[in-house]
């Protein structure tokens, strides 16, 4: 199971609600190999408490007194830092680079408000932008239809304009694999190392037990009062994997009602064709049909059940990125 990443903008509004003076520090640029990716997070109170990173050690030190000296003076502050080739080799990196860090104090330059706005988006798993003028030090709040592409492929960084820092948040991606089969145990751990939450459906207890994935989320529903309580969104990817009709069928029958990012059906061309002709039947479009991936998984060659979930995984990340 992967480590729980705590939510650092809550923990930022926990910390300022308790009457500490907090700053945010997040990285809004890279060059070279920086130890942190665009986006990272330090939260700092005014004592030098500490949480998150935003250079895995190499600079934090120096960030938290910048830190202190914007909660005395309220001013944002933009930082700048080579990290040398041994303090990357430190860190587990081959080569050094460089990192540009935005530094906010909360109830100054960044307000209580936007803080709060920001924390109720992420709490209702709601796609939001955190944008900030990185001249003037003005925060605000943008959605995803001001910037689709970096949505899109989870992109935070400098905008187009050279000064405004957007940080992406989107909700956490999901998979829910529809059968409790053998493909669905490396599956369920690419999933994971990939940052998706996996969930597994499958009423037959032989299929979904805890033995065969351990501390898995597993659901023994049927597959469309499963969906039904899951509610997928479009962060969310569905793949069925049982080729049994009365298991699978109903499970896409929901999904193809929902905007999933990705629906992804186990089977021949065969088998394929026999579920659109039950789908027609029970009344579903063209349109909505072709929305489903199968055979499932990009035709890479596989025939054991690691290859396939490879090839699964490699198509559920092209659907989410739009690569072609």
């Amino acid at each position: 199971m992967p480590d729980v990443i705590t939510d650092l903008p809550a923990l930022a509004l926990d910390w300022h609600r308790a009457g500490r003076c907090v700053a945010i520090a997040t990285v809004v640029q890279t060059w070279g190999s920086a130890p942190r990716a665009v986006g990272s997070q330090l939260v700092i109170d005014g004592e030098g408490a500490m949480e998150g990173s935003v250079s895995g050690g190499c600079v934090e030190g120096a960030v938290i007194v910048e830190a202190i000296d914007a909660l005395e003076d309220g001013k944002p502050r933009v930082l700048e830092f080579g990290v040398s080739d041994d303090e990357a080799f430190a860190v587990g990196l081959a080569c050094g680079g460089e990192i540009k860090v935005l530094v906010e104090p909360v109830g100054m330059a960044l307000p209580v408000d936007v803080l709060e706005q920001l924390v109720a988006h992420r709490a209702a798993l709601k796609p939001v932008a955190y944008v900030t003028d990185l001249e003037t030090g003005a925060p605000r709040l943008a959605s995803p239809a001001d910037y689709p592409d970096r949505f899109r492929l989870d992109r935070s960084g400098v905008a187009d304009d050279g000064r405004s820092f957007v940080a992406i948040h989107n909700p956490p991606l999901r998979m829910i694999i529809v059968g409790a089969v053998h493909i669905a145990q490396p599956l369920v751990a690419m999933a994971r190392a990939c940052g998706y939450a996996p969930v597994l459906i499958d009423p037959r207890g032989a299929f979904g037990s805890a033995a065969r994935f351990p501390g898995e989320r597993i659901i023994d529903d049927w597959p469309d009062e499963a969906m039904a309580a899951l509610k997928p969104d479009a962060r969310t990817a569905v793949i069925t994997l049982t080729h049994d009709p009365k298991l699978d069928d109903p499970a896409i029958m929901a999904t193809l009602a929902t905007d999933v990012f990705y629906l992804g059906c186990l089977g021949s061309a065969r088998t394929h064709a026999k579920r659109v002709a039950r789908l027609e039947e029970a009344g579903f479009s063209a349109d909505q049909i072709a929305r489903i991936h199968a055979p499932v998984g990009l035709d890479l060659g596989g025939r054991q059940p690691a290859e396939i979930a490879v090839s699964i995984m490699a198509e559920v990340t092209q659907a989410l990125r739009k690569a072609t």
